[in-house]
């Protein structure tokens, strides 16, 4: 079964997260099958830019709770968004679940739908938005973000583009997309690569620093007592037992 859709279109690949059975969740899988799609894609020198979308009302639901992806396959494709030479442009129609986010903060623009909703919902089933925090803290509003990773409140689209999760968005996503894909056609591709080198460096520097570190604290969480509670109680859909 193909979990990633491609398509190709002035200069453009698209790759779709395709499997809305189980909202786009993250699978070993889908994790693999789109660092694969992604690889193919850098190396296509008829491709200027890559957009990131889905199928289904959901971009992507966060980690596969039946079928995780090892933490250190998470980071190498998050690694592997921030590096690849050529822009990765978010768009997204529909909702964004903890591990999804992670994506999004890879991407190097972000367009969403203002029908998008937006949450942080590790806390929720007992661990902690670790990985992710990767691209996440260099690139976000820290009082904003600090709000939204200890509640796992779900937030709008707008306030994602105040947080800094989205570049911008709009009714219609694709209204907003076109000048942003126009100008990266009209852009020369050796300055894109180093511009983008310029935009990720910072980013970089917190996966060189902290991912090992970080990858370890989401393996610990993942297997500690309480997120096993956490995520039967959120696969039998009832409330966890710390919920007062």
């Amino acid at each position: 079964m193909t979990l990633i859709t491609r398509n190709h279109a002035r200069a453009v690949e698209t790759l779709s997260l395709d499997s809305p059975h189980n909202r786009n969740a993250l699978s070993a899988a889908l994790v693999g099958e789109l660092a694969g799609a992604l690889t193919d894609a850098g190396k296509d020198t008829g491709v200027r830019a890559i957009v990131l979308t889905h199928t289904g009302n959901t971009f992507s639901a966060g980690a596969d709770l039946k079928d995780p992806p090892p933490p250190e396959a998470l980071v190498a494709l998050l690694r592997q968004i921030i590096e690849l030479p050529k822009p990765v442009v978010a768009r997204v129609t529909g909702h964004v679940r903890a591990g999804g986010l992670g994506l999004l903060a890879a991407c190097d623009i972000a367009a969403a739908s203002t029908q998008a909703t937006f949450a942080f919902t590790e806390v929720r089933i007992g661990v902690a938005p670790a990985v992710i925090s990767l691209p996440l803290l260099p690139r976000t509003n820290p009082r904003a973000l600090a709000r939204h990773y200890l509640t796992g409140e779900r937030f709008d689209a707008a306030e994602a583009v105040a947080t800094g999760l989205l570049t911008t968005c709009d009714s219609d996503v694709d209204r907003v997309l076109g000048p942003i894909l126009d100008g990266l056609r009209r852009s020369a591709p050796d300055a894109l690569a180093e511009t983008k080198r310029l935009l990720t460096a910072r980013v970089l520097e917190a996966f060189d620093r902290d991912a090992d570190a970080l990858t370890a604290l989401s393996a610990r969480l993942f297997s500690s007592p309480q997120a096993r509670e956490g995520m039967t109680a959120f696969l039998e859909r009832r409330d966890a037992p710390w919920v007062v």
